[in-house]
């Protein structure tokens, strides 16, 4: 998950994945989350038990609801995080609370809380002062009907390798294609789900990505050896998916009659793309949206000063339960870490290695695992990036295939998971369900499979 500068989003993360002070209690002589052993068999499946109770439970009450949008995302987590507390025994109630807390305050959480905010501020004064329709209206003029799915996941391809996040790429273009699905009355759920997929197609392969810079750094090869061979693994899967959105695209029609488009309300989206490619940290990109947006705005009177401002207050206060959830899921992975989950999942995938194409799928399963328990693909790479390398030179697995494995791995999971950053953020300015987004998530889903086909069928030949 790249988020602006690479050095800053690696340094982030990384607290995460290493040990940490817990928090003043340890200094009074209460246990640390790093001072137990490593739990083994029952205990080391208790230890990730609070994330089967939050998938079980939220499936479950889904089912019977027959909807999954009817079951609060906030309350699921609510009663997985009191369940993680009540099980971590072997600490007291203040430590473990200490920890969770812990969890759900470090420095990359709160960054994205930070992007939260400000994401949902410029959307709104952009929603409000008309920007969104005119960029919307500007799509539909340039694009034919049929062409605007396979146009829009160029688009966020072409914006995440050039910024290398895709948390910017969905900020700068998710409402655009929740416009667009407004305008040709089409799916609001596959609208987003073209963005946020080709949000990861940079992620994974732009060369100022942070999973790309830690994939690279811990299996020892250049980034550009490793694009090479990650760009053979994926290259069919990008093909695949263009020809799904072109035929679903067949289907969609343009309104007769596209409203004139106003360029000078263009402005602030087209200032964000620009900024964005141009490598401006995200925090700021979005600032120099909403200052546009307030100074054309107001100039041309779709809101006065204080609309302007209760714009941006709407937006914030709808970003809250996004806000709400990322916290408790960080604090839930984090006592799953601490009781050590994260460890169990390390020593059962990597204790009947046998052979190039178990080493590789060993590799595979394992940031997938520790992925889905930090919502983090930076982490989940930092975490087991010195064992892969370990697996790679006893079994003799070329690094710059190993570093492909954790790099598409990582961004398959972590744009599956319906409580990572990008999915959270999505839902939010787009105002649908995460769980309405993942059916349609066919990039992340197309990149997986070719990548298990990749470690199965030994290919590329040439690196395996």
């Amino acid at each position: 998950m790249a988020i602006d500068n690479k050095e800053q989003a690696v340094s982030q993360s990384a607290p995460q994945a290493t040990e940490q002070t817990v928090n003043s209690s340890e200094r009074q002589g209460e246990p640390s989350a790093t001072d137990q052993p490593s739990p083994d068999g029952f205990k080391g499946l208790m230890a990730l038990s609070p994330l089967l109770v939050f998938i079980v439970l939220y499936l479950l009450l889904s089912l019977v609801a027959h909807n999954f949008s009817r079951v609060p995302m906030t309350v699921v987590f609510l009663i997985a995080s009191v369940y993680a507390i009540a099980m971590s025994g072997r600490y007291p109630l203040k430590t473990r609370i200490d920890i969770y807390s812990r969890g759900a305050s470090t420095p990359n959480l709160l960054l994205m809380l930070w992007i939260y905010v400000l994401a949902g501020a410029f959307a709104q004064s952009a929603k409000e002062m008309g920007a969104i329709d005119a960029t919307v209206n500007f799509t539909l003029n340039v694009l034919p009907a049929s062409m605007v799915l396979p146009g829009l996941f160029l688009a966020a391809c072409f914006v995440s390798i050039s910024i290398g996040t895709s948390v910017g790429t969905v900020v700068a273009l998710v409402p655009i294609a929740a416009g667009v699905a407004g305008q040709t009355g089409s799916n609001l759920a596959l609208m987003t789900a073209v963005i946020v997929g080709g949000a990861y197609f940079g992620d994974n392969l732009s060369f100022i990505s942070d999973t790309t810079v830690v994939a690279t750094q811990t299996q020892g090869c250049k980034m550009s050896d490793k694009f090479k061979v990650n760009s053979m693994i994926v290259a069919p899967a990008v093909i695949v998916v263009l020809v799904i959105y072109t035929f679903m695209g067949l289907d969609l029609t343009v309104p007769a009659h596209v409203t004139h488009v106003n360029y000078l309300r263009i402005i602030p989206y087209l200032a964000v793309l620009v900024t964005a490619v141009c490598g401006l940290n995200v925090m700021a990109v979005l600032v120099t949206g909403i200052v546009l947006c307030g100074i054309i705005g107001i100039a041309e009177g779709d809101y006065g000063f204080y609309g302007w401002l209760d714009a941006m207050g709407k937006g914030i206060v709808g970003m809250g339960e996004l806000i709400i959830i990322a916290m408790m899921a960080g604090g839930m992975l984090e006592i799953i870490r601490a009781n050590g989950g994260i460890d169990y999942i390390i020593r059962r995938l990597t204790s009947h290695v046998n052979g190039k194409r178990g080493a590789e799928a060993s590799i595979a399963a394992l940031v997938s695992l520790v992925n889905l328990c930090t919502a983090n693909n930076t982490v989940a790479i930092l975490t087991v990036g010195n064992i892969a390398r370990k697996i790679s030179e006893k079994y003799r697995v070329d690094p710059r295939k190993a570093a492909s494995i954790l790099d598409t791995f990582s961004c398959t999971v972590q744009g599956l998971i319906p409580y990572g950053v990008q999915m959270l953020l999505a839902a939010g300015l787009a105002h649908v369900g995460p769980m309405q987004i993942i059916p349609y998530l066919y990039y992340p889903m197309a990149i997986g499979v070719v990548a298990i086909g990749a470690i199965l069928f030994r290919l590329p030949k040439r690196y395996s």
